[in-house]
């Protein structure tokens, strides 16, 4: 059995973490799922920037959209949409075997509404409608903005990736959050089965303090800090509180490990696919990870739960100085910041693609 087939057995989902318009057209996509097991993906504006710019793949439609007179914003959402629609169907025979646990997309709302909590909110409502698919999961911060947009999102019936988690405290504030949408649909008489995924990043925590923790202690904070989250996720699952709604037939917001790319070059390139091996999460990983997953990954069982591991190795971390409460705050932030950039990057891109394709029509 190889490590992709462990992974399965043991209950992981693999994710892939890209998309681009080449991965389905030349048919990759699709051996991916066949021939390794993938059952959903993820996108970003940073993501589709690359794609955008790697090529001409997107470049008709731009001068279409463009000609046609419609916003940048505008081109952009239809351009995802029609490759993540394909990119459903894919998935859609997962999606109907797993009965709606698996086989999604994801589609992330503008980095621009992230302290809008109003403005998220209609946004997901309708981009969810508009892309006419059941498997597609809008994808809206953790953030304290992004908290009650989350809420009120899966109380409308939007499937919700919570993205940019750090931390344990901030994977609860969005699980109870989406606990009490659940509850909110259940108490108005509406279907509690609304699908959700919170998303916890790994690999930042370990190149933000590469250069500040003791050599001891290089690459083990995200592993930790997955650790202890995953221990928080395992103790909601057997609350009384959510056995009312399971039983009620609510589905669990299940726990994502992204950013699960080895950022060191000396580390293992499967360090965190190893390490994060657990039942009921999912791991999205990047093209080169998941391919030297399916080369060489050593999973050694499921990951523990006790806090031996984990609380050890934080208190490790605090004894050097290392604040995680302020890194994860940071790490947000940060994300958040970056998301930003790359919107606003992806934005110009298409204008310069559109605006390139006027000139040489008048030239």
């Amino acid at each position: 059995m190889n490590a992709i087939q462990q992974l399965r057995t043991l209950g992981q989902s693999l994710w892939l973490d890209q998309i681009t318009r080449d991965l389905l057209d030349d048919g990759t996509l699709a051996k991916y799922i066949r021939d390794l097991g993938i059952t959903g993906l993820t996108s970003n504006p940073t993501i589709f920037d690359g794609a955008i710019s790697g090529g001409g793949a997107y470049d008709a439609d731009i001068v279409k959209f463009t000609r046609a007179g419609k916003s940048l914003e505008e081109i952009f959402l239809d351009l995802e949409l029609a490759d993540l629609r394909r990119a459903a169907d894919l998935f859609r025979p997962a999606h109907d075997a797993t009965n709606g646990i698996d086989g999604w997309v994801s589609l992330e709302l503008s980095p621009l509404l992230a302290e809008d909590t109003k403005g998220s909110i209609a946004a997901a409502e309708r981009i969810y409608k508009a892309a006419g698919r059941q498997n597609l999961f809008i994808k809206i911060p953790g953030t304290p903005a992004g908290v009650p947009a989350i809420e009120e999102a899966i109380y409308r019936g939007v499937p919700v990736n919570v993205t940019l988690l750090f931390s344990r405290e901030q994977y609860v504030a969005v699980a109870e959050a989406y606990l009490r949408g659940i509850e909110r649909r259940l108490k108005a008489g509406r279907d509690p089965r609304v699908a959700s995924v919170a998303s916890l990043f790994v690999s930042r925590w370990d190149k933000a303090i590469e250069k500040t923790a003791p050599e001891n202690l290089r690459n083990r904070l995200g592993i930790a800090i997955g650790q202890r989250t995953y221990r928080a996720y395992r103790e909601l699952l057997a609350s009384a509180r959510w056995k009312t709604l399971a039983d009620a037939g609510a589905m669990p917001q299940r726990l994502l490990w992204a950013s699960t790319g080895t950022k060191d070059p000396k580390a293992p390139d499967t360090l965190y696919v190893d390490a994060l091996a657990a039942p009921d999460t999912i791991n999205t990983l990047p093209e080169k990870t998941l391919h030297a997953a399916a080369d060489h990954a050593n999973i050694a069982g499921p990951m523990a739960t006790d806090e031996s591991y984990s609380e050890r190795t934080l208190a490790e971390f605090a004894a050097a100085g290392i604040d995680v409460n302020a890194i994860a705050e940071q790490l947000q932030r940060e994300g958040a910041e970056a998301f930003v950039k790359s919107w606003n990057g992806l934005m110009q891109r298409i204008a310069d693609k559109g605006g390139a394709f006027g000139q040489k029509k008048s030239a």
